[in-house]
């Protein structure tokens, strides 16, 4: 569900016309939708309400500040992977205690700051981890929550990029070394074993590969529940959506016909997880990113040239592959329409950007409508990992960042002034 859709011939984020926002605050332009948002945190916090639960934001996914503020007003909790999305988080009103701090590679500097400012628990990821916790905990002689990450070794049949549960991946402990883990970890004084997680990976559009996993994982966690008093079991996000084609009706029906074609929905996985979770007593955290933001972004750019040579038209914008990687990174897919609706022939088209990289695209050989200079372009659903992964490659200001509610707009990002780029960069004396 979101609310991009066409009004009248144009293209309207809610009740405003992307046409304007792009007048008004130029391109490349990142555009969010607030009802979009809102809706999908209630949501998936209306599904899981016969749970003891807590929703944690992945803001790896985006990290706008009015975002997070937005979504800290609705009682989220945050997941963060560094002291920089620590301290974002409570600069946009986020509760410490409300946040859980996970990642492989946590710096004793992270660990620190993230006791000190009390939060709710850190997903720890291997057992030198552990250690180092508990060594940084003594110092400031402080008692730090944890939760093992368990790999239960479930293949998600997500982007090879994206997986994260089956022993090729980085993330997490084995399944068979989980307990023999938490016996050790029990003996550390400054520690208190306060959870278990598990994350399997994103991007998931079926509930089997939750269901497998929390399966396979339940006896372990009653066990280990038991043994160490556990307050929560962590289920990880990786709820996914639907990119192609995401030009979809913005009403509630939206989520019925999704359910009817098998689709993964909050109402899906809810039914199919609650029997499972309810008995253990414990509250249930979840992790979800993009099911919240995804939908609810999209990215505005305008048409530098149209270029055709004997085999391609290729449609050249202003945005490139700074401004949104995914289709250069993971071949991933975004609807992309025009401002205006169109009639006529569509043209075979290759989207691309001004980098001085063969990988700058956004589509290949897609039939688009056909295109002029100076008009302009939406890519769809990249509320989640688009502005969130940008870059200044080829020194290019990162884009604006609007956020629309009804009839509202409101600029939440500047684009970034192009001396910037250097502004922290220093010559040396020595140099001629």
């Amino acid at each position: 569900m979101h609310s991009f859709r066409y009004q009248r011939g144009k293209l309207y984020c809610e009740e405003v016309s992307i046409e304007s926002l792009a007048e008004e605050f130029g391109t490349p332009l990142y555009i969010y939708s607030h009802h979009t948002i809102d809706h999908h945190f209630r949501t998936l916090n209306q599904a899981l309400a016969p749970l003891d639960h807590q929703i944690f934001f992945a803001m790896k996914a985006n990290s706008n500040l009015a975002i997070l503020h937005d979504l800290a007003g609705m009682g989220s909790g945050f997941d963060l992977v560094s002291r920089g999305e620590l301290l974002k988080a409570i600069a946009a009103g986020a509760d410490p205690a409300r946040c859980v701090f996970a990642g492989v590679g946590k710096t004793e500097a992270e660990i620190e700051e993230a006791l000190r400012r009390g939060i709710y628990s850190f997903n720890v990821e291997s057992e030198p981890e552990l250690t180092r916790i508990n060594k940084v905990a003594a110092r400031l002689k402080k008692i730090a929550p944890v939760a093992v990450r368990v790999n239960p070794n479930i293949d998600a049949h997500t982007h090879a990029k994206i997986t994260t549960g089956t022993y090729e991946n980085k993330f997490g402990i084995e399944f068979e070394q989980i307990e023999g883990i938490y016996a050790r970890a029990s003996k550390l004084k400054n520690l208190r074993l306060r959870g278990i997680q598990m994350h399997i990976g994103s991007q998931l559009t079926e509930v089997e590969p939750f269901e497998l996993a929390v399966k396979k994982v339940l006896p372990l966690v009653t066990r280990l529940a038991a043994r160490h008093q556990f307050d929560f079991f962590s289920i990880g996000g990786g709820l996914g959506i639907i990119y192609n084609p995401a030009l979809a009706s913005g009403s509630s029906a939206w989520w019925k016909s999704k359910a009817a074609a098998g689709i993964l929905t909050p109402a899906i996985f809810a039914a199919k997880l609650i029997p499972l979770l309810k008995p253990l007593g414990l509250k249930i955290l979840v992790e979800p990113g993009r099911f919240i933001v995804g939908n609810a972004g999209a990215l505005v750019t305008r048409v530098e040239y149209v270029k055709q040579t004997g085999k391609k038209n290729f449609v050249i914008v202003d945005a490139a592959m700074n401004d949104l990687i995914r289709p250069a990174f993971y071949d991933s897919f975004h609807e992309i329409v025009p401002l205006r609706q169109r009639r006529g022939k569509a043209v075979s088209s290759d989207v691309v950007g001004g980098i001085c990289e063969s990988g700058d695209y956004f589509c290949k050989d897609r039939l688009l409508s056909k295109v002029s200079e100076g008009d302009h372009l939406a890519l769809l659903s990249v509320g989640a990992y688009g502005f969130a992964m940008a870059s200044n490659y080829n020194s290019r200001p990162f884009a604006a960042e609007v956020l629309v509610s009804g009839t509202k707009a409101a600029l939440v990002r500047e684009r970034q002034p192009v001396d910037s780029l250097w502004a922290l960069e220093k010559i040396p004396a020595w140099i001629k």
